[in-house]
């Protein structure tokens, strides 16, 4: 009994010993292109990385996408590589793809938001409908001076030096007004006058004040149009264009300029006032 339970071990594992000789070969085939598989796309995705790089720099990307795209393509390449080598060996691929495909649709959902500022960000990187430095106006009623562009959000700094940090995904889908992007920007506010005052007069003498501003333009010329019979004045709107770093000196500038040479000509800037008849 002993001695058949013997021969029966020796008889197996002469059969495993046949197996293995006989898939020797092949197991060391896959092993060797599995191998000379790896290295050459580590190589690849290597020199892929030093062309996109390259390409990058030529065309001026952003420094924040183009490290988030780099390192992104950098691991899908070497996701897609690992399945290639793991097929050499044998192994049937299908179950890592859809292992793959299940966490990056359960990846996906979870992180919703995450990938709408993300989508955001690239958009606004890739575009530049504004840039660092430029200020500017979202019609979600905030505005300030582009601090920091990051891959899910935009920082800006208000005129009140406060912090506004703003998701991408909402800022990259409002209506963006840029104030900075052509280099100048125009004044564009209303002084009210008497419905005595002698309109052309007014209009002869706010120009002469606009004229000695040291920040105002010559081109495009600087302009006073009457926009407005208000309810307790004649509205008149003054219009001067002036580079972005002088805005707001020539802006309170001509506020009170205008509002003293107006004083020392004599016209009245009404303010709202409601007279009230009474019938006995």
């Amino acid at each position: 009994m002993q001695n058949a339970n013997l021969n029966g071990i020796e008889s197996k594992v002469e059969k495993f010993i046949d197996s293995a000789i006989a898939y020797a070969p092949a197991l060391i085939s896959s092993l060797i292109s599995a191998t000379l598989v790896l290295f050459f796309g580590l190589w690849m995705i290597k020199l892929f990385g030093k062309l996109l790089n390259k390409i990058f720099e030529k065309r001026d990307v952003d420094p924040s996408i183009r490290t988030f795209l780099g390192n992104f393509l950098n691991w899908l390449l070497k996701i897609i590589l690992f399945i290639v080598v793991v097929s050499q060996l044998g192994v049937q691929t299908s179950t890592f793809i859809a292992v793959i495909g299940a966490a990056g649709l359960a990846i996906g959902m979870s992180l919703q938001g995450s990938l709408s500022n993300f989508a955001g960000g690239v958009l606004i990187l890739l575009f530049k409908p504004f840039r660092v430095g430029d200020y500017i106006s979202s019609s979600s009623g905030v505005d300030g001076t582009v601090k920091i562009i990051d891959i899910f959000n935009t920082k800006l700094v208000t005129p009140q030096n406060q912090l506004v940090i703003i998701p991408n995904g909402e800022l990259s889908n409002s209506n963006i007004t840029n104030y900075s992007e052509l280099g100048t920007r125009r004044t564009w506010f209303n002084i009210g006058v008497g419905y005595d005052t002698d309109l052309k007069a007014a209009k002869k003498l706010l120009l002469e004040t606009i004229s000695k501003n040291e920040f105002a333009f010559k081109e495009p010329a600087p302009d006073v149009v009457v926009t407005e019979l208000g309810d307790s004045a004649i509205n008149l709107s003054i219009r001067v264009t002036t580079s972005n770093e002088n805005f707001w000196a020539m802006q309170e500038q001509l506020i009170i300029n205008c509002k003293e040479d107006l004083d020392k000509a004599g016209i009245d800037i009404p303010f709202p006032q409601t007279d009230i008849h009474i019938k006995k």
